[in-house]
This record gives C-alpha cells, structure tokens and sequence, in this order.
C-alpha cells in the first residue's frame, strides 16, 4: 500500500461510528422506522424485554362487568391479542389507539388496534382531539390517509388513545424506546465492534512510527495529513477493527491497544443490557444477564416483574379501553385477575395464612378480605 502517492478519492468514505448508530451521549435523530430496526430487531435485549412484558400482559387473566365487554377485549385484533399488541405498542412508541367498529346495530363488534405511527392526533381550537388521522401506504402519491372521529354520531367514544405519560406533550405518549436510545447504540456498537475484532483474527491496534535512519528526511506536513487521512478511512471504525496494515518507507507498528481485559468490552455490553432492561421496567436476571443480584432468585424477580410493570400496564390498557366502551356498557370495568396469576400465588398464599390466623376476625370478614364471595 503506497501511503503517500494514492489520491484520497480512490478510497470510498466510510460513515463515522455515531453517524451509524448515534452518539453515545446524544443519539442522532432517527425516523419511527429506523428506531424499530435498529433498537427492536437489531437489538436481542430490547426484543426479550418487549415480549417479556407483552406477553405477560396478554395472559394476564381479565375478569369483566359483562361477558360480553370480556369476550370483546378476548378476542384477536389483526391476528394478535389486543392487550398483548397495545402494550408492545405503549412500550416502544407510548402510544397506543384502538378503533372500535360497530356492526349494522351500532353495536361495538371489534376492537382493532392501530398502527401508532402512522396516526396523528387533530385538535380544536382549545386544544381537544377531535380526530385521527390515519396514514396509510406512507407518504406521497401512493399513500392515503383515513379521518377517524374521536366520536361517534351519538357521542360515543370511536376511537381510544392509550399512551403513557409524556410531561411535555399534550396529545402524544413517550415510549421506552426513545430513553434507552442511548444504551441501545452502546450496545449494538460494542456487538459490532467485537464482531469486527473477531473477523479480524483480533489484531491489537497500535502506531505507525516513521524511522528515517542515517539519511532519511522526516515526513513532511503533507504526508502526515495524508497518512492520517488514509488511517481513518481505511482502519477507523468498529467495521476495520484489527484491519492488518503493509508498511513501506520507514514506517514501523508499534502496539499501544489496551488488552481486552482492560477494554472490557463485555463489561460494556452487560452494563448497557441492564440499563435497557431498567428503561423497559424488565429485572435483568429474567434477560440472563450476569452480576445481577437484586433478587434472591428467579421467582422473586418474576413477581417484581408483575407487581411494577405488568399489573400497572394491564391497568392502563384496560383503564382505557373499559373508559371507551362505558357507551354501549354501562358501569363497565376491565381488571386483572390477581387470583389466577400463577406469579403472585406465594403472596396469595401468605395473605390466606395471615388471614385464617387472625381468630379476632369472623367468616364472613376473612371472606371479604380474601375477596371470596
């Protein structure tokens, strides 16, 4: 390789590091779809933390103030389940909205969730929403957007928008995506840049030293320039990592890289993973990850699961939902099951046994305690 003769433009640009995966301390602004790529299907931790979550909610038992409200919320919105889809949807972009379609009668007949990224929230004058725009098919020619009141002719709630609390916005939710933006880049960068190192034999990086022996010359200004241009296009990066060099013209290696354990990549993902799980409300020991040892066991860890995200999730979605469709039932009323939770039947089991001990209570007391009729 002639380090000082070749022209820059006949090495092609490579994009820097945070160009690709965003700054570490400020991630660059993504589009919803590249967020999805790169943090949910590019990203193992992410993935296991949604579904986690989702699907703990989605089997979450429900018990409803009418068979009917309960069979409607049972069944598949688009394929999946409705509580499942809503909480993926509040997870990764805060929002979630649910059209209720009506049959022939004006009767609710489905519940169909939405794309939340492709709905917009239209406002009066004072502020109020009073539609949703639906885009479809993307933008431009080809796309076509769907107007859908926030109310129906008889003042019946249409369409219910689920979101989670954004303290600067009076229409939209913020979702947990965008707060581990920054632990997700760390990540998925040090995945790429130990994958790198291992492609490349995990060469050590170092310094070009230039010897000019007895009748050398130095390098001139140019040739340094052009020697640190080269070195960052051609080696720079988590793709060069361990890239071998040919040296020519007084140049020598000299290795200066910190060794792996020092680096301590690993470290750097383990550390990353944890807090990815944190923003999802996931206790890292159900993601397997290791130096974690804020609860004694699995079990522990899965109740906390329940009891701090999964139960107040469920209440939000069904909060919301059971508000929505309080036209067509009323006092309606969507909860959890607390009793059927095969997570929560240790504490089930501790309040029965602190219950049945207390003689100063009557039958009829301990059975309403225990919500036994």
């Amino acid at each position: 390789m002639n380090w000082f003769g070749r022209k820059a433009a006949q090495v092609p640009a490579r994009p820097a590091l945070s160009r690709v995966y965003g700054s570490w301390s400020a991630p660059a602004p993504m589009s919803w779809e590249a967020q999805v790529r790169e943090g949910y299907l590019s990203n193992a931790i992410v993935q296991r933390a949604v579904r986690l979550v989702a699907e703990a909610a989605g089997s979450a038992p429900i018990v409803a103030s009418d068979p009917a409200l309960a069979a409607l919320v049972a069944a598949p919105s688009g394929g999946q389940g409705l509580v499942e889809t809503l909480a993926s949807q509040l997870l990764l972009h805060g929002n979630g909205y649910v059209q209720i379609l009506t049959d022939g009668s004006g009767a609710p007949a489905e519940l169909y969730a939405l794309r939340p990224e492709r709905v917009s929230v239209e406002a009066d004058a004072r502020g109020w929403p009073v539609a949703y725009r639906y885009k479809v098919g993307g933008q431009g020619a080809g796309g076509s957007a769907a107007v859908l009141p926030a109310e129906d002719g008889a003042g019946r709630v249409a369409v219910v928008h689920v979101k989670a609390l954004h303290p600067l916005d009076d229409h939209y939710g913020a979702g947990c995506l965008g707060a581990a933006a920054g632990a997700i880049a760390a990540h998925n960068a040090a995945a790429k840049w130990n994958a790198a190192l291992l492609e490349n034999a995990a060469r050590p990086s170092g310094a070009l030293v230039h010897d000019p022996a007895d009748k050398g010359m130095p390098l001139s200004a140019e040739q340094v320039d052009r020697l640190r241009e080269e070195l960052a296009e051609s080696f720079a990066g988590g793709a060069n990592a361990g890239r071998p060099l040919l040296l020519e013209g007084g140049l020598r290696w000299q290795a200066l890289s910190l060794s792996p354990a020092e680096m301590d990549f690993l470290a750097l993902k383990d550390s990353s993973a944890r807090e990815i799980a944190m923003a999802f409300g996931v206790p890292p020991m159900l993601l397997g990850l290791p130096g974690d040892a804020t609860y004694a066991n699995y079990r522990e860890a899965n109740r906390a699961l329940w009891r701090l995200t999964v139960l107040p999730l469920c209440a939000k979605i069904l909060g919301a939902v059971a508000q929505g469709l309080s036209g067509w039932f009323e006092g309606a009323e969507l909860r959890v099951d607390l009793d059927r939770v095969p997570a929560l039947a240790e504490d089930r089991m501790a309040l029965w046994r602190e219950v049945s001990a207390a003689d100063w209570l009557t039958a009829d007391e301990k059975k309403a305690l225990l919500g036994v009729s």
